[in-house]
């Protein structure tokens, strides 16, 4: 997959053109209410280049996983509505995607006008990557722009099936959050660290094996780092931990040191006999964990010795937290490590790039997420591009 080869949508002649844009507009929603507007928000600039240029845009999307056929409480319809709020201009909303109706809502509009599909899952043959699904939606338009790096691990008709039916390109949104991860992972400014936080290793290793030999400095913290001290002979005491991938940790650490990443662990935790909140807690060094307690947070000497690391480096990639920061008081750790993150960044001395769902819950919590330099709202797509996996979406704009 050659990344130079992705067309952008920007010098593209798109006036009186129906241009499908494959967004994410999958938010959260409550009682028919967008909690999240986050991801809609991103679209905006995409959006409204696209209108002020005369295109006739039509939005396509997936919404949850409908188990069978269409489903009324997966409806896009009041996030089609959202949008339009943000937006500043009416948004229309067809309630199908495919067919005559959907033809008939887009042979409507008038240029710089934009139309919301319903949610293309649906129908079995968005998930399926059936060419008759993909040609049918390809029949709404004249270019295709892929403007969801979200959803661009899946290899579904909207993403990758579509692209062979239409000239596709790749859209602002896309080509920023690519730009952002290649900054960090291709051409960053040395020293390069990599914080990669969260509960269980065992969903981590094939980011640890990749990034090993992508960075200067690792960072392991979170339930994870209590595998790794577990690996060295370390009592944890009730600690989460996954016993059997002790061994799969020293391997990580010998590969580590053999490509010249040097590891950095917790050096003292905040433990608690009780994983609740408010519950009473200590600050000890990670050899002296009681029997009867769990390792919740990293302590202040850690937070201390990573603030060194990350002073001494030039890029930061941010995935996971260091400890269990949704119950008060497990969560000043990631906090007060975010926080000099942030710091860093605004002095003009530290790139940073973060990503995935509780990293950037954690970064809103400590009030910071606008000051990294840039976080992804990706989710599974970060993480597998944080593998080194081709992600099937992005690889079929590369090819088109």
């Amino acid at each position: 997959m050659d990344l130079n080869k992705l067309k952008p949508v920007s010098g593209v002649d798109v006036a009186d053109k129906r241009v499908i844009v494959r967004a994410d507009l999958n938010v959260p929603i409550k009682d028919g209410e967008v909690t999240d507007a986050t991801r809609l928000t991103r679209l905006v600039p995409g959006l409204k280049d696209l209108s002020a240029r005369g295109a006739r845009v039509v939005v396509i999307s997936h919404f949850g996983r409908p188990k069978e056929g269409p489903d009324p409480a997966l409806s896009l319809k009041p996030v089609a509505a959202k949008l339009g709020e943000i937006l500043g201009i009416p948004v229309a909303f067809v309630p199908e995607c495919i067919g005559a109706e959907a033809k008939s809502a887009v042979d409507a509009l008038k240029p710089g006008q934009i139309a919301v599909l319903e949610n293309l899952r649906f129908h079995k043959g968005e998930t399926k990557n059936d060419p008759e699904f993909a040609n049918a939606l390809a029949a709404n338009g004249d270019l295709f722009v892929n403007d969801a790096f979200s959803a661009a691990h899946r290899a579904h008709a909207s993403t990758e099936g579509i692209t062979h039916c239409l000239p596709s390109y790749a859209g602002p949104l896309m080509l920023e959050e690519i730009s952002a991860l290649r900054t960090v992972l291709e051409h960053p400014q040395r020293p390069t660290a990599a914080l990669v936080g969260g509960a269980k290793v065992s969903t981590k290793i094939p980011i640890l094996k990749h990034l090993i030999a992508k960075v200067d400095k690792l960072i392991i913290g979170g339930g994870m780092a209590n595998t790794f001290l577990l690996s060295h002979g370390v009592n944890i005491g009730n600690s989460l931990a996954e016993a059997d991938l002790v061994e799969t940790a020293r391997e990580i650490m010998t590969e580590a040191k053999a490509k010249g990443c040097a590891v950095v662990l917790p050096e003292d935790a905040v433990i608690a006999r009780a994983f609740r909140s408010g519950e009473a807690h200590a600050t000890v060094p990670v050899l002296a964990v009681p029997g009867d307690s769990m390792i919740l947070d990293v302590g202040v000497k850690s937070v201390a010795h990573m603030s060194d690391v990350l002073k001494a480096c030039k890029t930061l990639l941010w995935n996971g937290p260091l400890g269990a920061f949704e119950v008060p008081p497990f969560g000043e750790g990631t906090f007060a490590l975010a926080r000099e993150a942030a710091r860093l960044t605004k002095a003009g001395e530290l790139v940073t790039v973060a990503g995935g769902g509780d990293t950037v819950a954690a970064l809103n919590a400590a009030g910071v997420a606008g000051d990294f330099t840039y976080i992804s709202t990706a989710g599974g797509a970060f993480l597998e591009w944080l593998e080194g996996r081709e992600l099937p979406g992005v690889a079929a704009l590369a090819r088109n």
